[in-house]
């Protein structure tokens, strides 16, 4: 895939700082709903205004949103603000709908994400518009969906893309409405170079509460910028309530934002880090070299089993070697569930190469 897609930050926007804000509704529920979120957003600084004109609900019988006269709604809100405007899409006739209104930017949510059928319908339908587009991370954290729904777009002539987190669902009881996982939009950044990456705190969050400590996350993590929900009565929302801000929550927040430079404008500073890094690289050269003599023994260990005929898995050795990790972790200030993460991965690689070993003719 060809890397080169055109950053956010050349869009033209009146106010291109980082962050870059994106507010509004869960949902458009009416007309004095929209319009008086919008002119409240634009009073405290929002360039760009969203709200959800088709929703795709879970199960049927839920608010599904208003549809297209929402559009004509958004637009009065453009003509009084001077706010650029963006909705979800979701298929082929919702594309042509938006395009048709004069939509500045679409998105694509997280359950079309995780459809290759519908997004390449989309990115054929996009061909020949060169609009801005961001994608929503798929549900489940599968970076390679993510990944290839961005492909599809691009292979369709669309430059302006960024990744837009908005956290994923899994099993395990959460704070987070949809876990952050926050390592896969850095590894989705690694992968496709310049990519802007926007974060949907309201969606993470699930409830306002947690919405500025992850706002804040994605500004220390230098994210182009931020998709909140806010409506001026959250409590009556028809959709997502307890996740919305008022504008003059939102205001709050964004006043209390600390956006970090990229650099330190103090030359010694930035000497300092370099030889901070470079130590860091010296005890990286440490841990590799650790980590492969620690394999290397595996091998030994997996000869032995094969000359002995015993099984790989020994759970009594594997518990007691977790449970050293964690009282050690807990002595030198690391954190459990790091050490878990980390041994967890080194316990199965060698399992890999004793199975590689057991196995060899």
């Amino acid at each position: 895939m060809n890397t080169s897609i055109e950053i956010l930050e050349n869009w033209n926007l009146k106010n291109s700082d980082r962050p870059i804000i994106i507010a509004g509704p869960c949902s458009a529920e009416s007309e004095e709903q929209v319009i008086s979120t919008g002119d409240k957003l634009h009073a405290v600084g929002v360039s760009i205004f969203r709200a959800g004109i088709w929703k795709p609900r879970t199960r049927p019988g839920c608010f599904e949103g208003v549809g297209s006269v929402g559009l004509d709604w958004m637009n009065t809100v453009k003509k009084r603000t001077g706010m650029l405007l963006t909705t979800e899409v979701a298929n082929v006739k919702h594309v042509y709908q938006a395009l048709k209104a004069g939509v500045d930017i679409l998105w694509i949510g997280a359950r079309t994400t995780a459809s290759p059928f519908a997004v390449q319908e989309i990115a054929e339908a996009l061909k020949g518009v060169n609009i801005p587009v961001m994608v929503k991370n798929p549900v489940n954290p599968d970076i390679d969906l993510w990944y290839g729904a961005i492909e599809r777009l691009h292979n369709s002539g669309i430059t302006k893309i960024a990744g837009l987190h908005r956290g994923f669902s899994g099993l395990s009881k959460s704070k987070f409405r949809n876990d952050p996982h926050w390592q896969l939009p850095i590894k989705l950044r690694q992968r496709i170079k310049n990519i802007p990456m926007f974060c949907d705190p309201s969606h993470i969050a699930g409830n306002k509460e947690l919405i500025p400590d992850i706002c804040q996350k994605a500004m220390d993590l230098n994210y182009a910028g931020l998709m909140i929900e806010s409506h001026i009565t959250p409590d009556k929302a028809l959709s997502d309530a307890k996740q919305q801000l008022t504008p003059v929550q939102l205001s709050d927040l964004l006043n209390n934002l600390i956006i970090r430079d990229k650099k330190a404008k103090n030359t010694k500073v930035n000497e300092s880090l370099e030889e901070l890094r470079v130590k860091i690289d010296e005890f990286d050269d440490i841990i590799f070299e650790a980590l492969s003599n620690r394999m290397e023994i595996s091998k030994e260990i997996g000869i032995v089993k094969k000359e002995n005929n015993i099984n790989i898995i020994q759970a009594t050795r594997w518990s007691n070697i977790l449970k050293d990790a964690l009282e050690k972790a807990q002595k030198n200030g690391l954190s459990k569930k790091f050490i878990i993460n980390f041994y967890e991965l080194v316990h199965q690689e060698s399992i890999n190469l004793q199975n590689e070993v057991l196995n060899r003719n």
